[in-house]
């Protein structure tokens, strides 16, 4: 028995986990709007009729959380105050049998390529037409942009591939169409993502093809900034580089996972590279791009990740000295190669191990930016909160980088989604401080 009125043909879409699935939740509701649904993102009105929920399934954490908003809403149906539930996703596409056994309430499960499929059980058409088109829910300004789905790396401890299947390319001409819809929408910043970058193009042009494509993408008229998120270390396209220096708009960032830093762990985590080949690719892409800023991520706690590995990949961050840095603690994934190894490292040692990262890299952040006191940096302005402006200047990322705050009082106008050049007056561990420059 219905306990609210609820709005028919209103569909609330909940987004867990990455990027790619933001950019995957744009595009059905892309969808849903042209075939007159009512759609939000995120309500917070809880007055839809339909629920759908595309969740994560990667590592322990993400997967509790969309269990737990499965089930959050599986009430929410038994109490009257929805009608449908679906679930699409990851954790849909790796666990569907066991979910439907489990949460018999939700309607129907999706896997991660069924977009046709969940618009037909909504008596919805999929509009080939609208193939690029998506509905932002990430400030109008920037939004993100995938190039490939899928992944055909071996990494012995990611289910991504299980999730995901093999890597497929979207045609750059595709990319491009998409790319000139969203600048004229005003989106002047294109987030490149996909499970590797640098793969881009071996499926379908028989070669590396991510500078072309990153070529063809900043002669977009209005496109001001193009970032390159999650490139693979082992194989990486060197061209790639040449198009930052050639390309005002590409930024001087790359985002490049590169998950430890001892031979013996990356061999066993398939990664096809050494802890020297990883230095060395390092320091030629610096010398390359002298003003890059590189962010990357790393695993504690691999199965038979030792003290001695552990001291490895510590000593190989303080070396590094990276500008930016992620640390995820090892998750034991069935169906994965390193599954068949003993998860041998407690949670309790991961935690600690990956604190010591963080410390370590906290106190790296704050030399790299004491550097940057005196300068003036372009800065694209995301948000007004509290008593500043919030921006990012091109070496830094939405959500997980640094950002620049600027003071309201005293300044005449900053508009959201507009560059400014902002001279930087002080700065801690992860945030700047400036005043606007004329």
């Amino acid at each position: 028995m219905k306990t609210k009125t609820l709005k028919k043909n209103k569909v609330n879409v909940i987004t867990l986990g990455c990027s790619k699935n933001t950019f995957d939740s744009e595009v059905l509701m892309a969808q849903l709007k042209a075939n007159k649904f009512d759609v939000e993102h995120e309500s917070m009105s809880d007055d839809a009729e339909i629920v759908i929920i595309n969740t994560c399934g990667f590592i322990d954490n993400a997967k509790q959380e969309s269990i737990d908003t499965i089930l959050r809403y599986a009430q929410a149906k038994n109490d009257g105050e929805v009608d449908k539930v679906y679930v699409t996703g990851c954790l849909s596409e790796r666990y569907r049998e066991d979910l439907e056994n489990e949460i018999p309430e939700v309607d129907a499960f999706f896997g991660t390529r069924e977009l046709p499929r969940l618009l037909k059980t909504l008596k919805a058409d999929y509009k080939q037409e609208l193939v690029g088109e998506r509905l932002l829910t990430t400030p109008s300004h920037y939004a993100y942009f995938k190039i490939a789905e899928g992944c055909d790396r071996p990494c012995s401890f990611c289910a991504i591939p299980l999730m995901r299947g093999k890597h497929v390319s979207t045609p750059i001409e595709d990319l491009v169409t998409s790319a000139k819809s969203l600048a004229a929408k005003g989106v002047k910043e294109l987030i490149l993502i996909a499970q590797d970058l640098t793969y881009y193009g071996l499926d379908i042009y028989k070669k590396r093809a991510l500078a072309d494509l990153i070529s063809q993408l900043s002669d977009v008229e209005g496109i001001e900034w193009i970032r390159l998120h999650y490139a693979f270390p082992s194989g990486f396209p060197m061209d790639v580089l040449d198009v930052m220096n050639e390309k005002s708009n590409v930024n001087f960032y790359l985002d490049i996972p590169l998950q430890h830093g001892s031979t013996k762990i990356l061999e066993s985590m398939r990664r096809g590279i050494t802890r020297e080949k990883t230095e060395a690719l390092v320091e030629e892409i610096r010398a390359k791009v002298p003003n890059i800023a590189i962010r990357t991520t790393l695993i504690v706690g691999y199965p038979g990740e030792t003290k001695a590995e552990f001291q490895e990949m510590y000593d190989f961050v303080e070396k590094m000295r990276f500008d930016r840095l992620g640390v995820f603690t090892y998750s034991h994934e069935e169906n994965t190669h390193a599954y068949s190894l003993k998860d041998d490292v407690s949670e309790k040692t991961k935690k600690d191990r990956a604190d010591k990262i963080m410390e370590l890299q906290s106190g790296i952040s704050y030399e790299l930016n004491q550097e940057k006191i005196g300068k003036t940096f372009k800065v694209l302005f995301d948000r007004v909160e509290g008593d500043y402006f919030i921006g990012r200047t091109e070496f830094d990322s939405p959500e997980v980088d640094n950002e620049v705050l600027v003071k309201k009082e005293g300044v005449v106008f900053v508009r959201i989604g507009d560059f400014a050049n902002v001279e930087i007056t002080s700065a801690d561990h992860y945030d700047l401080y400036g005043t606007l420059v004329d």
